[in-house]
């Protein structure tokens, strides 16, 4: 098995010391992003979307935010009539499946999909997840925001009876809010898959190929 050089103490310490240098320079960079994010202008939604709650209802756009000022929204593709269940929003939402802190902050975390209610039933049964799932199937949200059936965060801000659009982000912008992949990213061997820079020999699979249902790995 091919692994990292072995060093004392001494020279790992230093090593170590060497990349905390570049880690503390992308942290602050993190934070200058996180600062311009909190900056950018708005686009006020109709308030008039409905949606299928969880339990059969319709509920309007506001429900969604539960009370609170804040709603992030990850988009979970499930496309109407389609038998497949995405792996990777499986395997998202398995990583935020307790969000007990952002209450505090006056935001609410939700998944949507475009296919009815009782499709997303039998997935949010079959894996035991409670975090809300709302149904967008039926009105025109995923078309005027231009999402398509594809995965992705939004943010929307509740200002009185006013709903806007502040934030959207999809691709390798979500892999930041996993705690699998960047835990994975912490240890020697990383994601283990093709696309990383990783010294010859390191095990490297095609992306996201490893990845299962949460129930499908076995042992």
């Amino acid at each position: 098995m091919n692994r990292p050089p072995v060093v004392s103490a001494q020279e790992w310490q230093a090593a170590r010391e060497a990349l905390l240098v570049k880690e503390k320079e992308h942290t602050r960079a993190l934070d200058a992003l996180a600062a311009e994010r909190r900056r950018l202008p708005m686009v006020r939604l109709d308030p008039g979307y409905r949606f299928t709650a969880p339990d059969g209802s319709a509920v309007d756009f506001a429900e969604l935010f539960e009370g609170r000022r804040q709603l992030v929204v990850y988009h979970f593709m499930l496309e109407p009539g389609s038998d497949h269940v995405c792996d990777g929003c499986s395997s998202f939402t398995d990583n935020i499946a307790g969000h007990p802190h952002l209450s505090p902050r006056d935001t609410t975390l939700a998944l949507m999909s475009p296919a009815p209610q009782e499709q997303i039933s039998l997935v949010r049964k079959r894996f035991g997840w409670t975090i809300p799932w709302y149904s967008a199937f039926g009105n025109s949200l995923y078309a005027d925001l231009g999402l398509g059936g594809m995965f992705g965060v939004s943010v929307f801000l509740r200002d009185g009876d006013e709903i806007f659009r502040s934030y959207y982000t999809s691709g390798r912008g979500v892999d930041r809010l996993r705690v699998d992949l960047n835990l994975l990213d912490l240890t020697p061997y990383g994601r283990q898959e093709e696309w990383e820079d990783s010294p010859e020999g390191w095990p490297q699979t095609p992306t996201m190929q490893w990845m299962r249902h949460r129930d499908e790995y076995g042992s």
